[in-house]
């Protein structure tokens, strides 16, 4: 593996927190700057990857798939949402209707 030197100017600051973490975590400065550069090259990379992949998606076909998912296959035990993710009943409101503010309606001032 070729390596090569760069200069890298950082504010004091940051410097103090990547010492402390590099002793944090038991590495060299050095390594866990490569490390950090690293995720942060690869997380570009996969955010370009998932762009590209999404440009080329076929919309019908993705739909015509997801058509089928679950046919002839039931939900088995342990398939269930958690408790706190199961929708919440609405809230009834006097009237009857749902709050003003949901439809986009503001709400009459008490003064009228």
């Amino acid at each position: 593996m070729r390596r090569s030197n760069f200069a890298l100017r950082l504010q004091p600051s940051l410097l103090e927190e990547l010492r402390k973490a590099a002793e944090l975590e038991g590495v060299a400065l050095n390594q866990l700057i490569n490390v950090a550069v690293a995720e942060k090259v690869s997380a570009l990379r996969t955010e370009e990857y998932f762009l590209e992949r999404g440009r080329r998606a076929d919309r019908t076909e993705t739909l015509r798939i997801l058509k089928r998912a679950g046919k002839g296959n039931p939900p088995m035990e342990g398939d269930e949402l958690p408790p706190k993710w199961q929708k919440k009943p609405a809230r009834k409101v006097a009237n009857g209707r749902g709050s003003a503010s949901k439809r986009g309606h503001k709400k009459r001032s008490a003064a009228r």
